[in-house]
């Protein structure tokens, strides 16, 4: 487990310790399997960052303040310059740069999100979390599977979905796919 995933482990443990919950008790709240929760924790598993994003709703903190222990302090606008945007390291296959990492109290949070070209050799891996996604197609084409349904997406194509659903993406066509991703 890597220093970030080890810091980010802690901070929500003690969030939870602080609110007197169990992980278990936690888990079954927000939708998790209690066992996946307790691999996510134990540092066995990365978080998915759909999940950050509902234990930092979930807490009544920043995402940011999840994932780094900074507070965001812009409450007009936040400015995020082209290649300025924090790098938020969660899978290794995928690059996510968090667009409005300093502005605070968001209602919503939108990534970058880079699927290099190694993923289309890989299997697809299939996430969950509560709550709702847009995705819009930069660059390069991506497969995706959502709830079942398989598509491909091209440059300028979108889709909004349940994220409850098992959703997963990847680059094809041997070229890194970009992406807007929106979750809310």
């Amino acid at each position: 487990m890597t220093d970030d995933v080890c810091q980010i482990t802690r901070r929500i443990k003690v969030l939870r310790e602080i609110e007197e919950i169990s992980g278990e008790t936690l888990a079954r709240e927000l939708g998790f399997d209690p066992g996946e929760y307790n691999e996510w924790e134990s540092g066995e598993k990365d978080f998915p960052i759909g999940a950050l994003v509902e234990l930092a709703a979930r807490f009544k903190v920043d995402l940011q303040e999840l994932v780094t222990g900074e507070t965001p302090k812009l409450r007009a606008f936040c400015l995020s310059r082209a290649g300025e945007a924090p790098e938020v390291s969660r899978r290794p296959m995928y690059a996510y740069w968090n667009l409005a990492c300093k502005f605070h109290r968001k209602k919503a949070e939108p990534f970058l999100v880079e699927a290099n070209p190694e993923t289309e050799d890989k299997p697809l891996s299939l996430n969950t979390h509560p709550g709702q996604e847009f995705d819009y197609v930069l660059e390069g084409r991506l497969f995706m599977s959502i709830g079942g349904h398989e598509m491909e997406l091209g440059p300028g194509d979108s889709v909004y979905y349940d994220s409850g659903e098992p959703h997963g993406m990847k680059a094809i066509g041997g070229k890194r796919a970009r992406f807007l991703a929106m979750i809310m």
